[in-house]
């Protein structure tokens, strides 16, 4: 039988209390459990004596017997003293995934892209200012062309009678 040094929760909601129990691993986290070895109380101070509590020599017997501690309990025994634990290493913990890579090079080429636009900016502008300068003549002339073209309909407004002016700017009564 697979034994294991685990945590088992109790407690109320957003209160947890933990036993450390010897339990069957294929038990569940709260259920039956062959000994209760000691204590794990989270909501103390760090430096709180009773924070963790854990009966040595029970867990030394079944440290010897076979029995698996998991990684928190591992925690505990190393801090009495009773298990040696290894520091662990994954040096691919914060390499990001797949996806994220992608993202990230397509980020980077829209990036490229906007700042060879940026660049190519100003010879727009340039092309775009010797233009107008060019056009600017021939908009000269079409704008004198309206002026003349309403300095007829401004003389006709002048040339009507001071009597017809007179009668329709009255207001009329209703």
């Amino acid at each position: 039988m697979a034994t294991s040094i685990r945590l088992s929760r109790g407690g109320s909601k957003k209160r947890p209390y933990y036993r450390i129990v010897v339990a069957d691993s294929r038990s569940p986290r709260d259920g039956r459990f062959i000994e209760r070895i000691g204590s794990y109380n989270p909501l103390l101070a760090k430096d709180n004596a009773d924070r963790v509590k854990i009966d040595v020599e029970r867990a030394a017997h079944w440290i010897g017997v076979g029995a698996q501690p998991t990684d928190r309990v591992a925690r505990f025994l190393d801090a009495v003293g009773i298990k040696e634990r290894s520091a662990r290493n994954n040096p691919n913990k914060g390499v990001p995934g797949q996806k994220a890579k992608d993202r990230a090079e397509d980020r980077a080429t829209k990036a490229a892209e906007a700042a060879e636009a940026a660049a190519a900016a100003p010879v727009v502008e340039e092309v775009v200012a010797e233009e107008v300068a060019e056009a600017t003549p021939v908009a000269e002339e079409a704008a004198a062309e309206e002026v003349v073209a309403e300095a007829p309909a401004e003389e006709a407004a002048a040339e009507v009678p001071a009597e017809e002016a007179t009668t329709s700017e009255e207001p009329t009564e209703g």
